[in-house]
């Protein structure tokens, strides 16, 4: 983006589906990451209008995606996604000795995916890294950094903003924890073998991110108390805008800080991943032009991949409800579309009951968030207006924080935090 916040040049590549082992083990060989962002950028670098260069970049990724790596930034094992549930007696081990108030707490959370993956290696030389951290450690980072957003998962407590001593008895090493940073803050500059094979200027500043959803909230340009966004993408992630923080583990309920505000929200399982599972894309397409929002199939679904969930029922052995299956596809289709749309209804009924912001409008993120029938559904269950993101891809929100990065290094008046990054989207004549 430039200064004025408009697009200049944008490129996608996907990822292939995570390899499920057995139900509840989800992973991921990290280099397919590395081959995507190498890919996404050399076609965004051909694509930049006018000679353009880049001064700054973020990333953000998968909120409790972890995996090992040594020194080097190598990866020991396959990383554990986000959906991952098998750390169940890891879990329980932090449950034993971890505050109520941790966003730690449950068998999806980066902690005990740290405690399981710790059992197969050596700890000696080990780092625990996020996709996030482990994708900028590659483009020239220091191994062993993380931002504030990502940590949260992994036992980093936002309230202090320290690692609590708590996690001391987990028998964890510091070293293998992550220094921990706010998002936006600037870190290094871009390795130059990697800025030169990448056609990139060897001063790029590589800027702390932040997890999907977060980025994504900051891309939708919601910036009100009660302000909802929801990330329609292979998950269902949600947040609002809210006074304080709220932490409710055993309902999956977790904030993060943003500056001086909180996102209060939490992540389901459902989403676009189970739709792929049963409709092609040209499908999808297709069946979302017949949907009827006003004729309901009745058929209360709740759709998964696989057994489990974390947010707004936490429950690691909850299996998919997708029964009776109507001979009429395109009923089908939309039966599991209400089936998303009611559990973010109970999701935001949830955060409120928890004590956050009751929602007084919703923006929408993601694949699912250009579905306008798909959107009337969502309107009659949530009770609220559902309005379109400012930019419709969390990369928006990681660009955000690039500029941000780049203009605390610019400006010496520059005091970071949310201050900066709703500076950061003001009109033309406002920015600095």
């Amino acid at each position: 983006m430039d200064d004025y916040g408009r697009v200049r040049a944008e490129s996608a590549v996907s990822l292939p589906a995570p390899i499920v082992r057995q139900p509840g083990h989800v992973e991921q060989t990290p280099n397919l990451w590395w081959q995507a962002l190498v890919q996404a950028l050399r076609v965004m670098r051909s694509r930049l209008p006018n000679g353009g260069l880049p001064v700054s970049l973020a990333l953000d990724g998968t909120s409790g995606t972890l995996l090992l790596a040594d020194t080097d930034g190598n990866p020991l094992l396959p990383a554990l996604l986000y959906s991952d549930q098998r750390a169940v007696t890891q879990a329980d081990r932090i449950a034993s000795i971890a505050p109520a108030t941790s966003g730690a707490l449950g068998a999806t959370s980066a902690l005990a995916k740290l405690l399981w993956l710790l059992e197969k290696v050596e700890k000696t030389g080990t780092l625990a890294l996020h996709q996030a951290d482990w994708l900028l450690g590659k483009l020239g980072a220091p191994w062993g950094i993380s931002d504030e957003n990502n940590a949260l998962k992994l036992g980093y407590d936002p309230i202090s903003r320290t690692w609590p001593r708590w996690i001391d008895a987990l028998d964890i090493p510091r070293y293998i924890l992550p220094e921990v940073v706010e998002p936006g803050t600037p870190i290094a500059t871009i390795n130059k073998q990697v800025a030169m094979e990448l056609r990139l200027p060897s001063d790029l500043v590589l800027v702390a991110g932040t997890t999907d959803s977060v980025a994504g909230f900051l891309a939708t340009g919601a910036s009100e108390f009660g302000e909802g966004v929801t990330s329609l993408g292979s998950s269902l992630a949600l947040k609002v805008l809210s006074h304080s923080p709220v932490f409710v583990p055993e309902m999956g309920i977790y904030s993060h800080r943003l500056g001086g505000q909180w996102l209060a929200g939490g992540a389901s399982n459902t989403g676009g991943l189970v739709l792929k599972a049963y409709f092609s894309d040209e499908q999808i397409t297709a069946y979302s032009k017949g949907i009827m929002p006003d004729r309901p199939t009745g058929l209360n679904y709740y759709p998964l991949l696989t057994p489990g969930e974390r947010f707004p029922v936490s429950d690691p052995y909850l299996p998919p409800r997708l029964t009776p299956r109507p001979a009429d596809d395109a009923r089908f289709f939309q039966a599991i579309l209400e089936g998303i749309a009611s559990i973010e209804a109970l999701g935001y009924t949830r955060l409120a009951e928890a004590g956050a912001d009751r929602i007084i409008r919703v923006r929408s993120m993601g694949g699912g968030a250009a579905n306008g029938n798909w959107t009337r559904i969502r309107e009659r269950l949530l009770g609220v207006p559902v309005l379109p993101a400012r930019y419709p891809q969390a990369a928006y929100g990681a660009a955000l924080l690039a500029r941000t990065g780049y203009m605390s290094l610019s400006h010496q008046s520059w005091t970071g935090g949310w201050g900066a990054m709703k500076l950061a989207i003001k009109p033309p004549s406002l920015m600095p």
